[in-house]
Parts: structure tokens; C-alpha cells; sequence
């Protein structure tokens, strides 16, 4: 099968979030799973930088008549072994060439002419399944995410949305991140009129790129099994979820995986001290190191709680905030990597200001430090209001950290709260509390606390979390059995 991914970003060469792993460890996983499977990226500096001897294979005309090159090379960075990852990357420098994240300025404003080089993607993946490329064209188009939701539309509306349609599939990372536009920007778009309505593009008088993706493509997906519940809810549907209800039947929950050569405690290029299951030694080394490097007190015996995240209300930073004097009074420490909200950042840099020894604060993201936190602390916090996945908490189990978490989405689906059953059948594995109030979160790190000095039972639960495979072998052939039920489909 022939299976053109398409996204914004892509680890380990760009990456703001999730969307990047997600989107760099699936295609090696395809690869190895017998799929002919290509990428299609926006021509970023760090993607162009990342592509190995570029060749031109075509170009195309935007709506608003610009011209567009794609270039096509190899990725190495993202590939695997003997599995080389393959991109198409648009040369246009006049929409990618740019300071700041791929989405935003250095001051944090979205890109006025976001619709623009985001449906200059779209139109790629339609153009690259229908001939761009003499020598290879996709037989279904795999969009992630926003950035990328315009290609499901693009391909309905190709002839005129005559003769045979090439299949889609559209994943949900994040359904509160839509990509919404002023009307008076679709004519940039090139579709058709009659798309701007509410079978269509527009949402609440504006467009939605999500809602353009939810509509056009063949099947959606996202990424676990409750949230593709949760979404069909008027509490988690984000306004859209009338629509999803009505295509329930091409809905489902895929859960993500995490990238063994990446994220491997006994492997891991950004460890001095590997460890694995059977020999754990290196995790306390690790954790002295990393309470060092931050200007926290090196003391073994001080549950060490980490937040790797951005800094929003929907991650539940604001309940950490209110809960902190909960863990600091107990004894326990704080580490902090991110950023985002203002407020939240300042917030975090204050407290850390305030006490050094128990709290540290680093914003920003920096992906080796992500690697030491998750090696060196002892629970990791996702306590989100929604989480369509979550990646932390997968990464938290595989290097001993015990996930502290709300049960919500993807959590749900990864984290078995302790208590006396689950201690008792080993299948605990994190601390896991239901309501999204100061309350529940400050009794679940009461509870992390009282396992902690369980010395026998905190052991017994790491080592559950740490033997659990989220491999990607298991979740490509899930992907590949969608691919081919898709294609073959009249």
C-alpha cells in the first residue's frame, strides 16, 4: 500500500508537542509493517536542513497564485535501521522561512497567513495523489492533526469532487486546537463555494480546518479508545460533537505508542546512567544527578514530582499550583519543564525563587532534559482536565517514574490506579484520581506519598509499569488493517 502521512512536524527534527513522536515513530513502524509509506511536511528550516539530497519532482499553483515546489529526499533522521523514511517537502520560503515556533511569532502570535501555508499542505497531498510525482502516488492520504485537516477537503474537491476519490484517513491529536479562520479567507482556499457551510468548513460563522478534516475524511481516528468516547460528549466535544455522534461509524481510538529507539532507560544517549527493570541502580544515580543539575537538595529519600508539559489550564498545571504546598509540606520536590501560559510560568519561577532547595522551574522545552526528568524523578504529574492521549505518563512508566494522573482519555486507557486489588493481582501501576478539583488532586498526592514510603509496594508497581509494551508494532498493524479495508473499499 502506498500511504502519503502528512503533518506540520516531525521528531526528532521538529517538534512542539505529542504530534511530533506521534508522527515520527509511526512511519518506520509502517515501514517495518510492509507498507510504502512517505511523508509530506511543510519546508520548515530544521525539516529542509533534515531532507538528504532534495530532488525536485514538481510544483503547483496556490488559490491565491503563488507557485510551490516540492522537493523529495530522505529523512535519516527519522529513519531506522534498514527502514528509510522518505519525505515531500514544500520549498516555499515566503510561507515557512520564519523566527518563532512553526504556528507562531517570537512574541507568541499566530501567523496571519496561518490558512495559507496550512492549505498550501493540503493542496500537496491532493496533487501527490493524483500524479505530481510520475513515479509514485499515494493510494490514501493519513492526515494529523489540524495543520493537516485540509487534505480530506482538498481531495473531495479534486475535478470537482468527479471520478475515483482518493481514501483518507484524518487522527485527532488534540480536538481544542482546530485551526479557526475568518470567513473572509476562504477564497484563499480553493474549494468550492458550497463547502462553506455548515456540512462543511464553516464553524459558527468561521472556518475549521478540524471541522474540514472531520467531515471530508474517510475515517477518523484518535489517539485511545476513551477519548474517541469522550469527543462524541457535549463536555469534551469542543462544538464539534454533533458532528463526530453522526460519524460515529468511521470513528475510532487507536492508542498511541512510544518509540523504543527513542525512549529506552538502558539505551538512552541522554542518560549517564542506563537502568533497566532487573537493575535499577542507575535510577537513584540519576535522580542525585538531576536534583544536582537543578539546585534542588540531593536527598534519596525525597519523592522527587516532575511536570514535563506545556504550561496550560488543560494540562491542570493550576491544580499542581494550588496543590504544591502539599507536596513541599510533606517533604517532597517539584520539578517544572515548560512553558506557555504568562501566568503559569511566572507563577512556577516564583515559587521556585522562593524555595530552591525543594522547587526548580526551567521553561522552555529541552528534549535531553525531558530525558534526564523522566530517568531521574520518581512520579511524573499529567493531571489533565481532557488528554486525548498523553505521551508523559507512557514515558513516566518505561523509566520507573510513576504516573500521577486524572482519569480522563488516554490516561484512562494506560494508567492502573493503585489500591489494595490491584496491589494485590500486580496490576497497579500509577496513582489515579476522577475529579478535576484541588480536592481530588491533593488526596492523590497524599496517596503517591503514602506508596512511596511502602518501599516494597512502590517497588512492586514500578516494576508492573516498566514490563508494559507500548510498542508500535501493535498499533501499525491496526493502522495498516484501517489502510486496506479503506482502499479496497467500493
Amino acid at each position: 500500500m502506498r500511504i502519503l502521512q502528512v503533518s506540520a512536524e516531525i521528531f526528532p527534527l521538529l517538534k512542539t508537542g505529542g504530534l511530533a513522536d506521534i508522527a515520527g515513530a509511526l512511519p518506520p513502524a509502517l515501514l517495518a509493517a510492509g507498507c510504502d509509506i512517505r511523508v509530506l511536511l511543510p519546508g520548515f528550516p530544521a525539516v529542509m536542513a533534515g531532507l538528504k539530497d532534495p530532488v525536485r519532482v514538481g510544483a503547483f499553483g496556490t488559490p491565491w497564485g503563488d507557485q510551490v515546489e516540492v522537493l523529495f529526499g530522505a529523512l535519516p533522521a527519522v529513519s531506522q535501521g534498514a527502514h528509510t523514511v522518505f519525505a515531500y517537502v514544500l520549498s516555499a520560503p515566503a510561507l515557512y522561512n520564519r523566527p518563532g515556533n512553526p504556528y507562531e511569532d517570537a512574541h507568541k502570535q499566530a501567523y496571519a497567513d496561518n490558512h495559507r501555508r496550512f492549505a498550501a499542505l493540503g493542496w500537496a497531498a491532493a496533487h501527490l495523489a493524483h500524479g505530481l510525482d510520475r513515479l509514485w502516488r499515494a493510494q490514501l492520504v493519513h492526515a494529523h492533526d489540524w495543520h493537516a485537516a485540509l487534505a480530506p477537503a482538498c481531495l473531495a474537491a479534486w475535478n470537482d469532487g468527479r471520478g475515483a476519490r482518493v481514501p483518507s484517513v484524518f487522527t485527532i491529536h488534540n480536538l481544542a486546537y482546530q485551526g479557526v479562520f475568518w470567513p473572509q479567507n476562504f477564497p484563499d482556499l480553493g474549494l468550492p463555494g458550497p463547502m462553506f457551510s455548515m456540512h462543511g468548513l464553516e464553524y459558527y460563522g468561521q472556518i475549521s480546518f478540524m471541522k474540514a478534516g472531520l467531515t471530508y475524511a474517510s475515517h477518523i481516528t484518535t489517539v485511545s479508545p476513551t477519548y474517541a468516547r469522550e469527543i462524541q460528549t457535549p463536555e469534551q466535544g469542543c462544538g464539534l460533537d454533533g458532528l463526530l455522534r453522526d460519524r460515529a461509524g468511521s470513528l475510532s481510538g487507536i492508542l498511541n505508542a512510544v518509540d523504543d529507539h527513542v525512549w529506552n532507560p538502558a539505551k538512552d544517549v541522554h542518560l549517564k546512567h542506563h537502568f533497566d527493570v532487573r537493575n535499577m541502580a542507575g535510577k537513584a544515580l540519576n535522580k542525585a544527578a538531576l536534583q544536582t543539575e537543578m539546585g534542588l537538595a540531593v536527598s534519596a529519600d525525597a519523592p522527587l514530582f516532575a511536570v514535563v508539559s506545556r504550561l496550560t489550564e488543560q494540562k491542570g498545571l493550576p491544580l499542581v499550583l494550588a496543590g504544591l504546598d502539599e507536596i513541599i509540606g510533606r517533604g517532597g520536590q517539584l520539578l517544572v519543564l515548560g512553558n506557555g501560559d504568562t501566568a503559569l510560568e511566572q507563577a512556577f519561577a516564583h515559587h521556585a525563587r522562593g524555595n530552591p532547595a525543594q522547587i526548580a522551574f526551567r521553561t522552555g522545552y529541552d528534549e535531553s532534559l525531558a530525558h534526564r526528568i523522566f530517568a531521574g524523578s520518581d512520579i511524573i504529574q499529567v493531571p489533565s482536565r481532557f488528554e486525548p492521549c498523553g505521551l508523559t505518563q507512557m514515558y513516566g512508566l518505561k523509566y520507573g517514574t510513576l504516573p500521577l494522573v486524572r482519569r480522563v482519555g488516554g490516561l484512562a486507557d494506560t494508567v492502573t490506579d493503585t489500591d489494595l486489588e490491584t496491589l494485590d493481582n500486580q496490576s497497579a501501576t500509577g496513582i489515579v484520581f476522577n475529579e478535576f478539583t484541588v480536592e481530588d488532586y491533593r488526596h492523590a498526592v497524599r496517596r503517591a506519598f503514602a506508596l512511596y514510603h511502602r518501599r516494597s509496594d512502590w517497588s512492586h508497581v514500578r516494576q508492573t509499569g516498566m514490563r508494559i509494551a507500548f510498542d508500535w508494532a501493535t498499533a501499525a498493524q491496526r493502522y495498516t488493517t484501517l489502510y486496506e479495508s479503506l482502499i479496497q473499499a467500493p
